[in-house]
């Protein structure tokens, strides 16, 4: 390989172009699978907008998920609204979030308890 005229700099740049269009590969395919999870959910329903209403945007969060010895176990995306834009008197209280609540979670515990249960954790790639 001839690498007359490539100092380090510009191997070095070389090199951060190459690593930055496989990442970018998979964080194209992460997206991909939460778009793909979206649609198949039936997650929303186009409607016509009511006069007087605005829409919400969302934005994509992106979050490498890391192993025990740190290195990437997968890269996460989710796309997640901006529920800071919305108005109070309009839409504020019109918000919905299936998370369970902590009494939820110790009556669980205490029920598995009472009961000789076991329990186990799991990971739900999309909960929808």
């Amino acid at each position: 390989m001839n690498l007359d005229g490539v100092g380090e700099l510009g191997l070095s740049r070389i090199l951060e172009v190459t690593l930055s269009l496989i990442i970018a590969k998979q964080w194209k395919e992460a997206a991909k699978s939460e778009m793909d999870s979206i649609i198949s959910n039936g997650t929303w329903v186009l409607v016509d907008l009511p006069p007087g209403y605005t829409t919400i945007g969302c934005k994509w969060i992106f979050k490498k998920k890391l192993k025990p010895n740190g290195s990437v176990d997968k890269f996460k995306v989710r796309l997640v609204a901006k529920g800071f834009k919305q108005k109070e008197e309009i839409d504020y209280f019109d918000t919905y979030s299936p998370v369970a609540r902590l009494t939820t979670i110790r009556v669980l515990i205490a029920l598995a308890s009472v009961y000789n249960l076991s329990i186990h954790q799991m990971d739900v790639k999309t909960a929808f």
